[in-house]
């Protein structure tokens, strides 16, 4: 009989989680960047889209040719889609804002951050770099989302 009360193959939920919001809420600039962990460490590409605005660009340095490179929202998609794909985990790590300016609208942020990408046991990349930010939003009431950012690691 005690068996039947217990079914190892559909468990209850445990009675002390009452309500835990793993998505944060993106009307805080902090908000943009616990989704941004969360989606890296889950690969979850649905909460990343909602990270990048419209006319999101994407730079980084490109310092064998001497030159920066961009991209746009749907190529970041891909090329974030791809990371996900291609990594078996993924751990990212913001460090403090280094500096925040700007207003209720508009935010340049720079922060400096700690990513490991695990493609293998025997293929592992620990990045340490920093990151400019825009953030930016069209009324008070919206989202924070991030219409640019400028990769400044130098790996």
């Amino acid at each position: 009989m005690l068996l039947q009360a217990c079914n190892p193959f559909a468990p209850r939920l445990a009675e002390d989680i009452v309500d835990i919001n793993i998505i944060s809420d993106q009307k805080t600039v902090e908000g943009v960047f616990d989704n941004f962990r969360y989606a890296y460490i889950f690969k979850d590409s649905l909460v990343y889209c909602n990270l990048l605005a419209d006319d999101f660009v994407f730079v980084y340095r490109n310092y064998d040719q001497g030159v920066d490179i961009s991209w746009g929202r749907d190529e970041d998609m891909r090329t974030t889609a791809g990371l996900f794909q291609a990594s078996q985990t993924l751990d990212l790590v913001w460090n403090d804002a280094i500096l925040s300016i700007g207003d209720s609208l508009n935010k340049d942020l720079w922060r400096g951050f700690n990513l490991s990408i695990v493609f293998s046991p025997s293929d592992i990349v620990n990045v340490q770099g920093r990151a400019n930010f825009r953030l930016t939003r069209n009324l008070e009431k919206d989202i924070w989302q991030i219409s640019k950012w400028r990769d400044e690691s130098n790996y």
